[in-house]
């Protein structure tokens, strides 16, 4: 049944409709594509930052690809309590990627996934369940600095990979022309798509921007393409690839970023389900949350990283009028068949680093972006909640850039204070909570100190999002 006016966007396909097979494919295609790069972008970049070979990456970028995929088609049709029976495209977001490369590097890759195994479930499912009681919590003021503290940091990656990677630092070849030249053109092919054109070529600006420079690192004899053939074409996935450890300040670590990764995933549900004019249903809620939980801590027994809702994939929903879960169905099995062939990951671990600079600069500036839309469209920014946002992007940004502030702590306290995240999100957490504001779960009404304080700017009360643009993946 169509939309009534003003309750949603038009719908060409609704939740239960499934279009012509033909078309039904070519929309499923549309979503793996746009989920793609920033989905193996997290393992690469994890795994460029502990140092794993060729091989290893290549592996994990298969896993995600496959626990995506499944995790995807869960989504869309439930397992028992598990799923939300929504359109909703899984994948690796950017919250893990500081703390798997930390951990990953002090104690191993096998105290991230058995980090991963423990909270997965028992976090986002102790959320599921008891969701309405956590959620206020959780306002747009907190979750938006997350965003904007995970996009921040990583810009620094970025520009490490732009300037071409751990390999060119070893070959005496950092910031060389060949590899900044190659991050230009990638970062200038995706955002003249993405600003200039419009439908399917914007939607796929940085995967086209990818291909091109992937093209003309090939021309200039930049890749090495002997990972590729040395791949299988098909492989079964092997448990415990990496061995499984439990560190406690490793699990308390990824404890508390599947508490931030459950809020964003509300996001998404809830970006999803607008397109209907609705909110999503205590069910949906609670089956999405099921679904990132045990999926993620499944996927790291044959390590995968962490897997969540992705916003690039809501912005789809809603550019294209398709809300079909079915073509959603479609795009996790297409994901899960790349996932069980090496030669995908082979392919992937062969474009080189500055080519992944030029997107990941892109995308980490979009995330850091979306957050900034997220609170200015939501939050007042008054004297109590600019208060916030300094000492929260303030700590933040802090840890990241002098990270050895904090040397003198415990080994524990420095491994979980020294994650930007997770510093940014407590502070953020903490004084929304006890410092009274309209945002506070414990205080309902806003000072008339604070009042007098306002900036005179009103957020728009009706914003007119552009659901096309890129957003945070995943996050």
């Amino acid at each position: 049944m169509a939309n009534e006016p003003g309750d949603g966007i038009q719908l060409e396909y609704e939740l239960d409709e499934q279009p012509p097979w033909p078309k039904s494919i070519l929309l499923g295609l549309q979503h793996v594509a746009v989920m793609i790069v920033p989905a193996t972008a997290v393992a690469y970049i994890v795994g460029g930052g502990v140092g794993l070979g060729a091989a290893d990456t290549a592996y994990i970028v298969q896993m995600v690809l496959l626990f995506s995929g499944l995790a995807t088609i869960v989504q869309a049709y439930t397992v028992g309590p598990v799923g939300a029976k929504l359109p909703i495209v899984m994948g690796t977001s950017f919250t893990f990627v500081g703390a798997a490369t930390t951990i990953g590097a002090d104690f191993g890759m096998a105290a991230v996934f058995g980090a991963i195994l423990v909270t997965g479930f028992v976090v986002e499912g102790l959320i599921g369940w008891q969701f309405k009681r956590i959620e206020p919590f959780f306002p747009p003021l907190v979750t938006g600095l997350v965003v904007v503290i995970i996009g921040l940091y990583l810009i620094p990656v970025g520009m490490d990979y732009a300037a071409g990677g751990a390999a060119a630092q070893e070959a005496g070849e950092f910031g060389a022309v060949q590899h900044i030249g190659l991050a230009a053109l990638v970062l200038a092919i995706a955002v003249g798509l993405n600003m200039f054109t419009s439908g399917v070529t914007r939607l796929l600006s940085i995967l086209v921007a990818i291909a091109a420079g992937y093209a003309a690192a090939v021309a200039a004899g930049l890749v090495d393409f002997s990972p590729i053939g040395e791949a299988d074409w098909v492989a079964v996935p092997s448990p415990t690839h990496f061995g499984l450890e439990f560190e406690p300040i490793a699990i308390l670590v990824f404890a508390f970023l599947f508490l931030v990764s459950a809020m964003e995933t509300v996001g998404d549900m809830s970006g999803i389900t607008a397109a209907e004019g609705r909110n999503p249903t205590d069910g949906e809620f609670r089956g999405g949350l099921f679904t990132d939980g045990l999926m993620s801590s499944l996927g790291s027994l044959f390590a995968a990283f962490p897997v969540t809702s992705f916003s690039q994939n809501v912005g789809i929903v809603n550019f294209t009028g398709v809300m079909s879960r079915h073509v959603v169905g479609i795009s996790g099995v297409i994901l899960a068949v790349l996932g069980l062939s090496p030669k995908v990951g082979a392919v992937v671990t062969t474009i080189p680093s500055a080519v992944f600079g030029g997107a990941v600069l892109l995308m980490v500036g979009m995330v850091a972006a979306s957050g900034v839309r997220l609170i200015v469209l939501h939050t007042e920014l008054n004297r109590r909640n600019m208060v916030i946002v300094a000492v929260s992007l303030g700590l933040g940004l802090g840890i990241a850039t002098t990270p050895d502030a904090i040397a003198g702590l415990p080994s524990a306290a420095r491994t979980f204070f020294g994650e930007p995240v997770i510093l940014t999100a407590l502070s953020a957490l903490v004084l929304n909570t006890l410092v009274p504001g309209e945002q506070s779960p414990l205080f309902d009404a806003v000072s008339s100190e604070e009042s007098e304080g306002t900036t005179g700017q009103d957020p728009d009360p009706n914003p007119d999002p552009d659901p096309a643009a890129p957003s945070s993946g995943g996050d």
